[in-house]
């Protein structure tokens, strides 16, 4: 039940954090956005835990997951705005 709940927050988070920046190189489709949702969820609790914001055991939540989301989403712009030649 616990990863059913995981990949549910993690999708919310994900479609949110699309919404909230949009652009055409965004992460498409179910599993994509999930995976955003669930990397955000894993950034914001390493963050939240390296800044001393809450223990190491908390859960984040919809809201941390979304704004790790969209952390996630400015890096994956950043990256794929660079130019290589």
């Amino acid at each position: 039940m616990h990863l059913l709940y995981v990949i549910l927050i993690g999708f919310f988070a994900g479609l949110i954090a699309r919404f909230l920046s949009p652009a055409p190189n965004n992460p498409q489709g179910f599993i994509l956005t999930t995976v955003l949702g669930i990397i955000g969820a894993v950034v914001a609790n390493f963050l939240g835990t390296a800044l001393h914001i809450f223990p190491p055991w908390h859960s984040v939540g919809l809201i941390g997951s979304t704004i790790g989301a969209v952390i996630v989403l400015a890096v994956w712009h950043w990256m794929s705005r660079r130019s290589y030649y």
